[in-house]
């Protein structure tokens, strides 16, 4: 069966959880101003029901909403979903744990995947288990299509966009973010802590085609641009960036790009730099990260109250030879209600907008956001009211 026929646009999987179902929520109002066929998945009929009668009071027409069971540790559930559907959207994780069989179905059915993942493992073991196998079925992998790593991603992107590419280009990205985390977040940022000392080191200087990608050497230092502190963030995201420059031939001869959080004083950055540290730490030891684990668990998340007072904005300083720019992307609660709006743009770009994008997509593999979607999702973020501006430039 072609893509084309199939039931349904998008799945989404995880719909019971938190984030899953803010993403169902989040497209249940979408539908009304862009149709596609839809449908929510999950291990529980009874509360996959509960979500669809939450849905349909949202928007009447998801009383027809398809209803599917499956489960991550079922791969024969999973390739039947798959089947079903263009393009699958998860947030079930930690992604390390649950989140590779998924993978191996869809690549299977010929499907599209998109999650929000942040767990540098779990992206690694797709790029050395999946890529060559999702290349030659012509599959598109794409992770982290949340707060990581889109606005990072996609901001890079759109800075090296304003830019010459006949000189060697410089980006760093600066991030401040106001919001709390669901139970699945924190998981997953245990998971990944306690994984650090077995994690091989990636090369932080790659080279492809004669041109040259690597990472600015992190450092602590107040940045004067910004009148502020900037700390080196222990993220996926500088990953996804570079992985990106090395895939697109626009970031010039020679990319480089640094990733820090912005903290004003030098009292916060002690605190943040201190708590991180003790958090690592701690999640070395198996009894202490097993503790930890019970801080917050999954499917726990913040209120809407919570959310609404949320926010994030990452400014990029770019540089090009004499040339100079400042751009910033921005929007609302980064953790939850602004993840889930980029999974699920996500998802319908895969799923409805396939002839928009490049031929590098349409190739498949494991991509990262940017390679995958690029300006296409810009586009469908903006007018989902996520902020992509210049600043300044020179």
């Amino acid at each position: 069966m072609s893509t084309s026929e199939r039931s349904y646009d998008v799945v989404v999987f995880g719909a019971t959880g938190f984030t899953g179902r803010l993403a169902a929520e989040y497209l249940a109002r979408k539908h009304s101003e862009e149709p596609f066929r839809w449908a929510i998945a999950g291990r529980s009929a009874a509360r996959l029901a509960e979500v669809k009668a939450a849905l349909t009071a949202i928007d009447p027409a998801c009383a027809s909403l398809g209803v599917l069971e499956a489960t991550s540790n079922d791969p024969a559930s999973l390739e039947r979903l798959a089947a079903q559907t263009r393009v699958v959207l998860t947030t079930v994780g930690p992604y390390a744990e649950h989140g590779e069989p998924l993978v191996a179905a869809c690549i299977k059915e010929g499907t599209d995947y998109v999650d929000i993942t942040g767990e540098p493992d779990f992206v690694d073991g797709l790029l050395d288990r999946h890529h060559a196998a999702a290349l030659a079925r012509g599959v598109r992998i794409v992770s982290c299509c949340g707060f990581d790593s889109i606005p990072h991603d996609l901001g890079a992107l759109f800075t090296v966009e304003q830019l010459p590419r006949d000189a060697p280009i410089t980006v760093e990205g600066f991030v401040r973010a106001k919001g709390t985390f669901s139970g699945g977040t924190w998981q997953s940022a245990i998971g990944a802590m306690g994984n650090l000392r077995g994690r091989p080191k990636r090369p932080r200087e790659q080279a492809s085609s004669g041109r040259k990608v690597r990472g600015i050497k992190p450092r602590i230092h107040h940045e004067g641009r910004l009148g502020a502190w900037a700390c080196p963030m222990p993220t996926i995201d500088p990953q996804i960036v570079l992985r990106s420059a090395l895939a697109l031939d626009i970031y010039g001869p020679d990319f480089r790009y640094g990733h820090y959080v912005q903290i004003r004083s030098a009292l916060s950055l002690a605190g943040l730099v201190a708590g991180v540290g003790a958090v690592v730490a701690l999640a070395q030891i198996p009894p202490a990260r097993a503790l930890l684990r019970k801080v917050r668990g999954s499917g726990e998340g913040p209120s809407a109250e919570e959310r609404a007072k949320g926010s994030f904005k990452v400014t990029f300083h770019g540089s090009s030879g004499d040339h100079r720019v400042v751009t910033r992307v921005s929007g609302g609660d980064p953790g939850y209600t602004e993840t889930a709006k980029m999974v699920a743009e996500s998802a319908l770009c895969l799923a409805l907008d396939g002839e928009k994008l490049s031929p590098r997509s349409s190739q498949g593999g494991v991509l990262t956001p940017a390679e995958a979607m690029g300006d296409v999702l810009i586009e469908r973020l903006q007018k989902a009211g996520i902020r992509f501006e210049v600043l300044e430039k020179s």
